[in-house]
């Protein structure tokens, strides 16, 4: 069992077992002292309740829990903890829970917070996630703390800010005839559409982030924090049920065609992809996208190494230039395009991107000093008018999405996406599957049909727009915001990159990049892995599916239960139809191939299989 679970996550860790709490009709999920997939009949009604304590770069505490006691009746359960986060310095903050839940629909979260000595945070206190599947551009009431309320619309396409700010509650219908009210209590809350960071949830959060982080929390200063649910329903609302039986395939009319599979280089990955030309070979990524950096040392040797991978292996180049701004956009840019000529480095194109665009600028934030874009963009065309240009984001499509780029200078756009900016779970990272199509429509919508890419984005974060650096990882945990993560390892890697190419395939991408060659975001395991350096890892044998894939037309595949199973398929120009499934989930599912002239087939968890 303890093998299992590494080859599935890369680790023999297991995640918390959650408590499944029951009051009739409503159930919820008891993990780590919060509340998750909290349903009333069946039917998601949030996604989580979580009193969460943020450090000055963001990254979340893991509270330790003592005293925890849980009571579940026939019609009610209750449970209450104590616990404690112990900051820089000796600082240390220490609350106390009570959660409360009845067949009647009402369920109320409470936290008395008292710092034992001054604590600083970027944020403490309760964070509320509306689920998006179904709730997307859906009709719910707010109501501000003035007592003010209003009728309005949940964002559909992503919110680059945030939709309501000065929450005191909000309804929602949770299917006809029932409707769900979140009340918050204890500070100002305001909610910010999750979507941006590929996560699948509107959330509710303290504090505005308007006003000052870090802050300290003074000690002895009580801090009282309260969420109630109340869900109403009519005597006569049938229930949902969950889905029972094998998840059908069906497929649809063929689209664009697949992008092109691109593999992210670093100048420390070229010495390992020389050594390894037959393994790239057999990968067989379109694109080498080059990862160049001045701002963080590299030179004309970093340009060098690249002209030999690129004369090394016949894929199309993309230098992903870093550009300082630091004094004539004019001499900088001409200065790596001389670069460029004296190491001999063919390219077929560069994107470009001012270093500070690389940190995020947070709603009431001021904008750091930038040149406008357009001239960043004329200058590069100068340095470079015989290659395509890109720009966008090195970041995320947050980033973007807040600072949009004037697109008609350039030849595509391109961002990243990263799942666990604010979890690391295994379900979190999956769910995060479901934002992707609302990010591809919401960056079709602002830059239209410009050509467009995505990438690299991987499990593991490269870089914090948020804070200071991303998170070291030594002992190979689930934590958000880190350089490398365990998974990376296993066969779930695998699973969430087939479900990330099937989700974003409708848009039509030129290329996209989901993996490295080697390092903690590469298809072969680098040193110091719990793993044999140089081995493959699961995700190779997908991203080679990919790269066989591309340039097929996209045929639409849905299932009937996208949460457990998705599904890519491709149409070659003979005809043939080549289908990938994934099981997203941590049990074995069974899927019915009738569609394809089948029986059955039973996925085992984090599987991923090929028909055709």
């Amino acid at each position: 069992m303890t093998t299992d679970r590494f080859l599935l996550c890369g680790t023999h860790a297991a995640e918390t077992e959650p408590v499944r709490l029951i009051a009739g009709p409503l159930s919820a999920e008891f993990v780590n002292g919060n509340l998750r997939t909290i349903r009333h009949g069946g039917t998601e009604v949030l996604r989580a309740i979580a009193y969460i304590v943020r450090d000055r770069d963001w990254g979340t505490y893991e509270p330790a829990l003592t005293n925890l006691t849980i009571d579940q009746g026939a019609d009610a359960f209750s449970v209450s903890y104590a616990a404690s986060c112990a900051g820089p310095g000796g600082s240390r903050l220490a609350f106390h829970a009570t959660i409360k839940g009845s067949s009647d629909g009402q369920l109320v979260f409470d936290v008395n917070a008292l710092p034992e000595s001054d604590f600083e945070t970027n944020r403490c206190g309760f964070c509320i996630l509306h689920p998006i599947a179904g709730l997307a551009g859906s009709q719910v009431t707010v109501e501000h703390s003035d007592g003010s309320v209003v009728a309005t619309k949940l964002p559909d396409l992503i919110d680059p800010w945030q939709p309501f700010r000065d929450l005191r509650a909000i309804t929602h219908e949770v299917r006809p005839g029932v409707t769900a009210e979140c009340r918050m209590e204890g500070d100002v809350f305001e909610m910010e559409d999750q979507r941006n960071w590929s996560d699948a949830s509107y959330k509710t959060y303290v504090r505005p982030l308007a006003l000052p982080w870090p802050y300290v929390l003074p000690a002895g200063e009580t801090n009282r924090q309260t969420i109630s649910l109340r869900i109403a329903s009519d005597d006569n609302t049938p229930a949902t049920t969950e889905a029972s039986g094998a998840i059908r395939v069906t497929l649809g009319e063929p689209g664009p065609a697949l992008p092109d599979v691109g593999v992210i280089i670093y100048p420390d990955d070229v010495e390992t992809a020389l050594a390894n030309l037959p393994t790239l070979s057999a990968l067989g990524p379109q694109q080498l996208l080059l990862h160049y950096d001045p701002t963080g040392g590299h030179g004309l040797d970093t340009l060098r190494a690249f002209a030999r991978l690129a004369a090394a292996y016949p894929a199309r180049t993309t230098l992903e230039c870093v550009v300082a701004c630091c004094g004539d956009l004019d001499a900088e840019l001409a200065e790596v395009a001389d670069m460029v000529r004296r190491a001999n480095l063919r390219l077929d194109a560069i994107a470009v991107s001012p270093s500070v665009d690389r940190q995020s600028t947070p709603p009431g934030s001021a904008w750091p000093p930038c040149p406008p874009l357009e001239d960043v963009y004329a200058a590069a065309r100068r340095a470079f008018p015989d290659i395509r240009l890109g720009g966008g984001m090195f970041s995320y499509f947050t980033e973007l999405n807040r600072k949009r780029v004037p697109a008609g200078p350039l030849d595509f756009i391109t961002h990243c996406t990263c799942p666990i900016v604010h979890a690391a779970d295994d379900l979190s990272v999956m769910q995060s599957l479901e934002a992707l199509p609302f990010i591809t429509r919401s960056a079709r919508t602002i830059f239209g049909d410009k050509p467009y890419r995505i990438g690299p984005s991987t499990i593991a974060m490269r870089q914090n727009p948020y804070g200071g650096a991303t998170k070291d990882n030594p002992r190979g945990e689930r934590i958000a915001m880190a350089n490398r993560d365990p998974r990376q390892n296993g066969q779930f890697a695998a699973a969430w990159t087939i479900g990330y190419a099937a989700r974003v395939a409708p848009a039509g991408l030129e290329m996209l990049t989901l993996s490295g060659f080697t390092g903690p975001f590469g298809v072969l395991a680098a040193s110091g892995e719990p793993v044999a350096e140089g081995s493959f890892r699961p995700v190779f044998q997908t991203i080679k599916g990919l790269c066989e894939l591309a340039g097929f037309k996209h045929v639409t595949a849905k299932t009937s239960d996208e949460t457990r199973v998705l599904a890519l398929a491709g149409r070659s120009s003979s005809g043939e139809t080549v289908v990938w499934l994934t099981n997203l989930t941590a049990s074995d599912v069974a899927v019915d191939l009738s569609e394809f002239g089948r029986g059955h087939l039973v996925m085992a968890p984090y599987a991923i299989a090929r028909i055709g």
